[in-house]
């Protein structure tokens, strides 16, 4: 399957492509993570979205059309891909329509996940997250057994710099003003389908009724 999945920071869009996975093996592809990697690598990609990142600001499209042109053309991609986080603007949709038109190749749908803002705020202000193998953690439903040390890894459990209550309140009026209107972007299309739920079980559901899939 190729699918988009829309939504705010926080609406569980990692998870259910995380679950996507398994049902064909499409392969799950976040601009966050790959973003996140470079930051971390200290690579040229990384020193110009880090401070973008810790405010909460979207990088430019420029860094984001490269990456993911060069991922798209992977070997793991021609199993199907799901993209995380990407596109969140309307010029992004646009140059990955015409990315996409020029590899030969069509999304199946855009999923757009709508989850209440309160709700988005309580997960995100309380997520943590190991330093070292990226393990995600929530203070009030799946603490770690040690309080800051990962069960997988022994890292650092930590708060990122963008879930800060400050940072993740920016991330979503970015998110409303840049990338909300994807959802008439992809409606138009005729690729849209809007999902509200808070449970990923019922969003997978939704999908594979879509797709067709059992």
């Amino acid at each position: 399957m190729k699918l988009i999945l829309l939504g705010a920071p926080g609406a569980g869009k990692g998870t259910v492509a995380k679950l996507l996975t398994q049902i064909d093996g499409s392969v799950q592809i976040s601009t966050g993570d790959i973003l996140r990697g470079a930051v971390a690598a200290g690579t040229e990609l990384g020193k110009k979205a880090e401070a973008a990142m810790k405010a909460g600001d979207l990088v430019s499209d420029d860094l984001i059309m490269g990456i993911m042109e060069e991922r798209l053309k992977e070997d793991d991609c021609k199993a199907g891909y799901l993209l995380d986080g990407f596109p969140r603007t309307i010029p992004q949709a646009e140059a990955l329509k015409e990315l996409l038109e020029k590899m030969g190749e069509k999304l199946d749908c855009a999923v757009e996940i709508d989850v209440p803002r309160e709700v988005i705020l309580d997960r995100l202000t309380t997520r943590r997250t190991c330093t070292e193998c990226g393990e995600i953690y929530n203070v009030k439903s799946n603490p770690p057994k040690e309080e800051g040390k990962c069960d997988k890894c022994g890292g650092p459990v930590v708060q990122r710099d963008d879930e800060t209550e400050e940072a993740i309140s920016n991330r979503l009026n970015v998110y409303n003003e840049q990338t909300a209107p994807l959802v008439d972007f992809y409606r138009n299309e005729g690729l849209l389908l809007s999902v509200k739920a808070t449970s990923s079980e019922a969003v997978i559901d939704a999908i594979k009724e879509k797709l067709g899939i059992n």
